[in-house]
């Protein structure tokens, strides 16, 4: 067995008990997050890799809480450079569904946009929903919905380059992301057959990642090791 630059435990439950029910795996830092929800190794329409392999990839290596609107900003620009995937979509989602209602996940409205909006704020207004109904008011829904949308690609843009220096701090290969992607996923793909065949009920593992090498070793409920090469 290789050296591994970064060692990332998962957790699988056929039914995590976290509200959603879902089945499929976490990433063992995110286990408690009450805004994760398990994925399996199905991917996108035009994604080539599974929700987990983006949350180990393009936040947990990047440096980025798995949750809050700030940081799924950027790491959704991280799955765009590594992927060639248009952030487009999850963007528009975050906003309509959140963002336009003053919903913000990590941080106060407040802080989340920008100072050309915070200007227009009446300093009686505290609470988010008050506050993007205010702007609402006076925008009109297009309007504040396209600056959401656009403050959303700026904050991805502005934390590239945070993003790529933690995963590089690794010993990772920044540029060899896209290739380390697509191995994670054909070994996920492997694990997630057995664990549906198998019927397990919990299982452990853990990715080890390196340069031009990668590994999935399974330690529950059972002990066993898929590794694959990928071109640097």
């Amino acid at each position: 067995m290789f050296e591994p630059s970064a060692t990332v435990p998962i957790s699988y439950c056929a039914e995590w008990m976290d509200g959603y029910g879902a089945r499929g795996w976490k990433i063992d830092m995110a286990v408690d997050d009450p805004e994760i929800i398990a994925s399996t190794s199905e991917t996108g329409l035009h994604i080539p890799t599974s929700v987990l392999i983006h949350d180990i990839l393009d936040h947990h290596l990047c440096g980025l809480p798995p949750s809050g609107h700030r940081n799924e900003a950027i790491a959704l620009h991280q799955l765009a450079l590594r992927t060639g995937a248009d952030p487009s979509p999850d963007l528009v989602q975050m906003v309509d569904e959140d963002l336009i209602h003053g919903h913000v996940l990590g941080e106060t409205i407040h802080t989340f946009l920008p100072e050309n909006l915070r200007r227009q704020l009446p300093e009686e207004l505290a609470e988010g929903q008050a506050i993007a109904h205010h702007l609402l008011s006076i925008l009109g829904q297009e309007a504040f919905r396209e600056l959401l949308i656009k403050r959303l690609v700026e904050l991805g843009q502005d934390g590239a380059a945070q993003a790529r220096a933690h995963y590089q701090s690794s010993g990772l290969q920044y540029n060899q992301r896209g290739s380390l992607g697509l191995v994670m996923q054909s070994l996920l793909v492997e694990l997630d057959v057995m664990a549906l065949t198998s019927a397990w009920q919990k299982a452990h593992a853990a990715f080890l990642l390196g340069n031009g090498q990668c590994a999935l070793c399974i330690d529950l409920p059972i002990s066993v090791c898929f590794e694959s090469i990928y071109p640097t």
